[in-house]
C-alpha cells in the first residue's frame, strides 16, 4: 500500500507507525483509518516485529476525527467511515468477541505502545486507550470530546475505560467529555510513563527495547491473549487455560532459553 498520511518503519524488533497529518494534527479520516489498519496488519505478520509502537507526527498524537469529515456526515444526513472494500484487518480472527473496529488491537499479540506525542481526542483518545500501554508526554490534553459533538460514548469507550481506570473516574470522564492533563491521567493509571517532549522517543524505546530483547516473543502472545480474553472469564477458566498454556510453552525453545539464562546468569537470547 501507498502511505500517504501514516509512515511505517522497522528498527531493532520495533515498528513504528505514524500518524503523519501534521497540518491536521493528525486529525482521523477514512484514508488514514485505512493505513493504520494496514500498518498494523503488516506488523502483526512481520515475525521480526515483537513490539507496536503508535505516535503522532507533529505536536499532536490524534486530534480526533477531522472536521470536514464531521461536516460531511451532517450534508450527507448520516455516518460514511470513508473506507474501501479493502480494509484491513489486523488482529481479526482471535476471538470473536474483539473483531470489531479498535477492538482488533487486542487480537494482536504483540504489545502495542502508544506514544502520547501531544492532544488525544475523541478518536485519538479511543485509539490511546486500546494501545496495551501508555507513555504520554506532559501536559498533553487528553478528551473523550463526543458530549460536546452530541454523540455517544464512541468506539467501545463505554465498556473499555471503566476497566482501565475504575467505573467512577469513567463515568466523570465520559459524561463531561473534559480535558484531562497527562499528568492526572498518569495519577489515575490511564497513562503509564511520563516524560518531556524531548524524553519520549528514549522513554518508549527503552520500554520497546526491554519487552523485544527481555521477554519472550511466545509470552508476550500469550500473556496479552490472556489479559483479554480473562475480562470475560470466570477464574476458574483462567486457570484453566494457564495451566494448558503452561504445559505446552514448557516444551518450547524459549523455555528452555529462558531457563539456561537464568541458571547462567545472563540475559536470554529469544
Amino acid at each position: 500500500m501507498e502511505l500517504k498520511v501514516t509512515t511505517y518503519e522497522v528498527a531493532a524488533k520495533v515498528a513504528t507507525v505514524t500518524l503523519s497529518r501534521p497540518d491536521r494534527m493528525n486529525a482521523w479520516t477514512g484514508r488514514l483509518q485505512t493505513e493504520y489498519r494496514w500498518c498494523l496488519a503488516t506488523a502483526a505478520a512481520d515475525p521480526g516485529v515483537r513490539v507496536i509502537v503508535v505516535t503522532g507526527a507533529g505536536r499532536a498524537f490524534c486530534a480526533g476525527a477531522d472536521s470536514a469529515a464531521l461536516a460531511g456526515h451532517v450534508e450527507r444526513g448520516g455516518y460514511d467511515p470513508g473506507t474501501g472494500a479493502d480494509l484491513a484487518m489486523p488482529g481479526y480472527g482471535m476471538d470473536p468477541r474483539f473483531d470489531a473496529d479498535f477492538a482488533y488491537h487486542f487480537g494482536i499479540p504483540k504489545p502495542i505502545i502508544a506514544a502520547i506525542n501531544g492532544p488525544a481526542a475523541g478518536v485519538g483518545f479511543a485509539l490511546a486507550c486500546y494501545c496495551d500501554l501508555r507513555v504520554a508526554v506532559r501536559g498533553a490534553k487528553l478528551t473523550t470530546s463526543h458530549g460536546r459533538l452530541g454523540l455517544p460514548a464512541e468506539f467501545g469507550l463505554s465498556w473499555l475505560l471503566p476497566r482501565l481506570i475504575g467505573a467512577s473516574r469513567a463515568a466523570e470522564l465520559l459524561l463531561t467529555s473534559r480535558v484531562v492533563l497527562s499528568d492526572e491521567a498518569a495519577a489515575i493509571g490511564l497513562v503509564h510513563a511520563l516524560c518531556d517532549p524531548d524524553e519520549l522517543a528514549l522513554t518508549v524505546g527503552a520500554l520497546a527495547s526491554e519487552l523485544a530483547e527481555r521477554v519472550a516473543p511466545g509470552s508476550l502472545a500469550a500473556t496479552k491473549r490472556q489479559l483479554y480474553l480473562d475480562l470475560h472469564r470466570g477464574v476458574a477458566e483462567s486457570v484453566a487455560e494457564a495451566e494448558v498454556l503452561l504445559r505446552t510453552m514448557m516444551t518450547s525453545e524459549e523455555f528452555a532459553e529462558g531457563v539456561a539464562a537464568l541458571r547462567e546468569k545472563r540475559p536470554p537470547a529469544f
